[in-house]
């Protein structure tokens, strides 16, 4: 298939005009700006907002008109971590800073917004929580409503070594103690899922939105050892999640009640290619739009995962691609639904791949060179 012919019959769904790219570690400059071109998939630089903090992940409103950002303090800063809130000036896609308030916990990783526009929900890896921020009106940061640990449930550390990783593996990132990693609130906004690394579980919180509160917990458990990093709905279908593990290398399908927020186990399958052994570390995974293609990042592997995802929602293995870098940390589907970026974090580079109607993906030929880039929005 050529190149022309993998984007024919791909709708646009819609014109984003700008990409914003956050950093982390040693080459972190801040916040990298771009126009986007949902044709050819270019990224054109536009500058950089400056941010010593590594702000390693992104948010856009509903609206596309704020971003929202995560800064993970470096060690000379002390433990803590702070959230960032800019508005994006719709003409020029400028960055007009807001405010910047603290997280609620020591090294958050992971931020994204309740449905309503009135809350956030941010993952702390050092201090295992996960913290519920107020939003004003205006967009602006607020106040820390809530705390809450995935090991209030019971839960327990998890074995360093995967029971159900590729042979040969000695994937292990965070079996040291318990770790949030990711929250994320269901397709109807009524509860917050929590991965813990450490301790191989989901927790999915009731959330009280006019409290901002987290009560009532449900705990998945994930196989030993997995370490669950990521997780995202089908989005056409809320019972249907899929939830990456980072230590062992898999992609589970679980049932998701949206009554009681309990979750359930389908299946569980490897996200490397068959016979593959060694260490590999999954860090991400993006569900195409018409819900019928899931791609999985493998660092170390330094691979793309593509799985088909049946009218049922099971997952099959399709097959994989490099990923053109070195240690991919994050992918992103632009929302016209033809191309899938990814944040090469090692290698400082952002890599394009155009996807084919039958979920292929093809190297766009772009390289945009970024230090330690870590994820990517459109706005």
């Amino acid at each position: 298939m050529t190149f022309p012919q993998a984007l024919k019959a791909m709708p646009i769904l819609s014109r984003p005009k700008y990409a914003y790219v956050g950093t982390s570690g040693p080459l972190s400059q801040g916040i990298h700006a771009f126009t986007h071109d949902e044709h050819s998939s270019l990224l054109q630089p536009m500058g950089v907002t400056p941010h010593r903090h590594n702000p390693s992940w992104l948010t856009v409103s509903a609206d596309g008109r704020m971003l929202y950002v995560v800064n993970e303090h470096g060690d000379d800063e002390g433990p803590g971590g702070s959230l960032s809130a800019y508005r994006i000036a719709e003409d020029s896609g400028a960055l007009n800073l807001l405010g910047t308030v603290p997280s609620g916990g020591i090294g958050p990783v992971h931020m994204s917004l309740h449905p309503g526009g009135r809350h956030v929900f941010v993952a702390h890896y050092g201090s295992a929580d996960v913290a519920v921020v107020s939003l004003a009106a205006d967009g602006r940061l607020g106040e820390v409503l809530c705390t809450r640990r995935a090991d209030e449930t019971g839960a327990t550390l998890g074995p360093t070594r995967a029971a159900r990783g590729p042979a040969g593996s000695h994937a292990n990132s965070g079996h040291d103690a318990p770790h949030a990693h990711m929250a994320q609130c269901d397709p109807g906004g009524r509860y917050v899922l929590v991965t813990d690394l450490g301790l191989d579980c989901i927790v999915a919180w009731r959330f009280d939105a006019t409290r901002g509160e987290l009560s009532a917990p449900q705990r998945w458990q994930a196989s030993p050892g997995a370490g669950p990093r990521h997780l995202a709905f089908h989005p056409q279908h809320a019972g249907h999640c899929y939830v990456l593990g980072e230590e062992s290398s898999t992609l589970s399908w679980l049932a998701f009640d949206a009554g009681s927020g309990a979750l359930t186990t389908r299946k569980e399958l490897s996200s490397l290619p068959p016979g593959h052994q060694g260490t590999s570390y999954a860090s991400d995974l993006g569900i195409s739009a018409d819900g019928r293609h899931l791609y999985a990042l493998n660092r170390l592997h330094d691979s793309i995962a593509i799985f088909s995802l049946g009218a049922d929602g099971a997952p099959s293995w399709q097959g994989e691609v490099w990923a053109q870098g070195s240690y991919p940390r994050s992918c992103t589907l632009d929302p016209g639904g033809r191309w899938l970026h990814v944040c090469n974090q090692r290698s400082d580079q952002i890599t394009s791949f155009a996807i084919a109607a039958d979920g292929s993906l093809q190297f766009s030929g772009q390289y945009v060179g970024v230090g330690n880039p870590t994820a990517l929005v459109f706005a």
